[in-house]
């Protein structure tokens, strides 16, 4: 539990840029400034919002949403075209950033990362002190704002980082953990989807401390591996290290459908959206992968996934959903479908040599 002298000892930081593409885009051209964008997407409906400027969010326009339904929230949103090769150039200064404090860090994507600063370089102490300087920094040099969660771990540490958005900094003790933990929506844990929260709602658990009264065997029983999961972080338990240069194996993306689906069409329509979603995820990403893999769970809870490698990289949206396409039309087509998913592995890395992999989550939501 939290009385363990590693866990006393451990300064964490997660640091997560603040509407990145957009921001990006609304400091390179004054035009855009103060005004609600989607980057990526299209003014004809067409496509998947990746990041929305916080004027959009006011609308209620977010990432993975469809241009159309982003539109119909806020008629005189404005698309811009993703520039990954700018954001990438901006995301790199970010991390020479954070490598003058530490060189624990292990960043997410372009735009998130977590730092260890137990040890920090400049022998400041305090990791909070550290966060501020890290924030001041990105604005005098980047003039972009950065939101920080610092605790002692990183589940809570990240979990901070969303609470003040944007620009925020919230720093969360070992004396606050538990109060905190206790308090939280069980949304907000890590893990715990659409799917899952409605579930655990349906158990009558609503927030941590309803979580924190279940039994490890009741978990464990309702929610597999993940249950194993929540007994421990509802308690403050994240032992988890922070790991630079961490090997991926894969990037995914599935949808566990409202109600079953059967019209082949409405698929086709499904894998297109999944597609480019997991194209926006990749490019945040900085990967390029060559083995796709389909995962499609039947109505009857049947699980089917299969993998096609190519000999070079995929490279766009367009060709993914090709491919996973072709995948399922060779499944059973007379069953409905309950979810599906798509994924990118077998990674090239940086120098074209060999080709690696990563774990975007911990656990499928199911």
């Amino acid at each position: 539990m939290m009385d363990s002298t590693t866990d006393r000892k451990r300064k964490i930081i997660h640091l997560d840029m603040d509407a990145f593409f957009a921001s990006v885009d609304q400091r390179d051209f004054e035009e855009l400034r103060g005004k609600p964008i989607a980057v990526g997407g299209s003014p004809d409906g067409r496509g998947v919002v990746a990041t929305a400027s916080y004027e959009a969010r006011k609308y209620g326009v977010k990432s993975a949403m469809s241009s159309s339904s982003a539109l119909k929230l806020c008629p005189h949103l404005i698309f811009t075209k993703p520039r990954f090769d700018v954001y990438k150039q901006v995301s790199d200064h970010i991390r020479t950033i954070f490598n003058r404090y530490t060189e624990l860090v292990e960043p997410l994507s372009l735009d998130e990362a977590f730092l260890d600063v137990s040890d920090d370089k400049q022998n400041i102490g305090s990791a909070l002190e550290i966060a501020k300087r890290i924030k001041i920094a990105i604005k005098e040099e980047l003039n972009l704002t950065v939101s920080a969660g610092v605790s002692v771990n990183k589940f809570v540490a990240k979990i901070a980082s969303d609470m003040n958005k944007p620009d925020g900094l919230t720093f969360i003790g070992p004396s606050k953990i538990f109060s905190f933990m206790e308090e939280l929506p069980v949304e907000k844990f890590f893990g715990v989807g659409k799917v899952t929260a409605n579930k655990m709602r349906s158990l009558g658990i609503f927030k941590g401390l309803d979580l924190k009264k279940q039994s490890h065997t009741d978990l464990v029983r309702w929610f597999g591996k993940s249950g194993d999961f929540f007994y421990q972080i509802v308690r403050g338990i994240d032992d988890r290290p922070v790991v630079p240069n961490r090997i991926r194996k894969s990037i995914g993306i599935e949808d566990t459908f409202s109600s079953d689906v059967a019209h082949v069409e409405d698929l086709k329509l499904i894998l297109q959206d999944l597609s480019t979603r997991l194209y926006g995820r990749l490019e945040k990403g900085d990967k390029r992968g060559r083995t796709l893999t389909l995962k499609v769970k039947y109505a009857d809870f049947t699980v089917l996934t299969r993998s096609v490698s190519i000999l070079q990289v995929f490279k766009k949206q367009e060709e993914m959903y090709q491919v996973a396409l072709a995948l399922f039309l060779k499944l059973e087509s007379d069953k409905k479908v309950r979810l599906m998913g798509i994924s990118i592995s077998n990674f090239q890395d940086e120098n074209n040599e060999r080709f690696e992999g990563y774990q975007l989550s911990l656990f499928d939501d199911e």
